[in-house]
């Protein structure tokens, strides 16, 4: 009889997470695993949402944003009560493993579903944040910075139209990995990150003096979980400090969206695969990563628990750079 291996999506959709999908139905299937689709992610779970995936029911995905198994919060799930059903449907289903494509709060939930379950647990990170210990990028992180960078790119064209202050919010509500590589790399004069503490003042001072050596233009990226309270709050109280009028613009969920890059997808199908390889050698309570180019299995409880920092010389040249 065949093992059963299960693969959800859970949390925010991430560009990639359907290459993934494709990287564990086609390697599992063709390792001998029965590979069982969960639609709706821990939601779909509890409610026995469950349906075969054959090699051709993802062709044709590997280029397309989202995720076919759709994806959701779930609330019950985090309740004892909640983790105890899923246990009971996953027996009842005689599923063997469970593959959790997602971030930190899917992976918290997967390691709570483990202490109940004896069924093998796998992660794989897929989030646009970047923001998980055990890995060096994310599945979505790619095609989430070139997505804002993009953007980012037009709004300077506008900014050097006007003579303009714009002060641009991206996602990375405790991360502030999105907002440092679309800031380096769209020329930003300022990044305001949770991770590095910062003075509005002393940002005020900076733009004043940007305008004395001839700027008449700057970009202000700011991550949405940094401590001011995002953009909206931070032109408030900067505009008034700098002396010039500000506009501001939310990316918002654009960043989630869109054709995956190569990038995204050739992460995806790595770690999807390994992912695959991991469950077959009997591993679980562990997150499928990549560091420094090495594919690596990390304890479930270090990717939340173990911070992985920002780039600490980019940190250093962001002023260098933005003179």
């Amino acid at each position: 009889m065949k093992r059963r291996l299960a693969v959800l999506t859970s949390g925010g959709d991430a560009p990639g997470m359907n290459a993934a999908i494709r990287s564990v139905v086609r390697v599992g299937t063709a390792r001998g695993l029965e590979v069982v689709g969960i639609r709706r992610g821990y939601k779909g779970l509890l409610t026995g949402d469950m349906f075969t995936l054959s090699p051709r029911d993802v062709s044709n995905i590997i280029q397309r944003g989202g995720t076919i198994l759709k994806t959701s919060r779930c609330e019950e799930f985090k309740t004892p009560e909640g983790r105890q059903r899923a246990k009971a449907i996953l027996e009842q289903h005689k599923i063997d493993g469970l593959i959790l494509i997602g971030g930190d709060g899917t992976f918290r939930g997967g390691d709570a579903l483990g202490k109940i379950w004896s069924g093998q647990i796998i992660g794989v990170p897929g989030t646009i944040d970047n923001d998980v210990y055990g890995t060096d990028y994310t599945i979505g992180y790619d095609t989430a910075i070139n997505t804002a960078l993009d953007a980012i790119d037009k709004i300077r064209d506008t900014a050097d139209s006007h003579d303009r202050i714009f002060v641009v919010e991206v996602m990375g509500r405790h991360s502030g990995f999105i907002a440092q590589a679309v800031g380096v790399c769209g020329g930003a004069e300022e990044i305001l990150v949770p991770e590095e503490p910062f003075d509005l003042a002393e940002v005020a001072r900076r733009i004043r003096e940007g305008r004395q050596r001839g700027k008449t233009s700057s970009i202000i990226i700011v991550a949405e979980g940094e401590e001011t309270g995002g953009a909206v709050k931070v032109a408030q109280q900067l505009a008034p400090l700098a002396g010039y009028d500000m506009r501001v613009v939310i990316l918002g969920y654009l960043q989630r969206g869109g054709t995956p890059t190569a990038a995204d997808r050739l992460l995806a199908t790595k770690l999807g695969a390994y992912a695959v390889d991991l469950f077959i050698q009997g591993a679980t309570g562990v997150m499928a990563g990549e560091v420094g180019g090495i594919l690596c299995a990390t304890p479930l409880t270090e990717t939340w628990s173990k911070k992985k920092p920002l780039d600490k010389y980019l940190t250093g040249l962001q002023q260098q750079l933005a003179s």
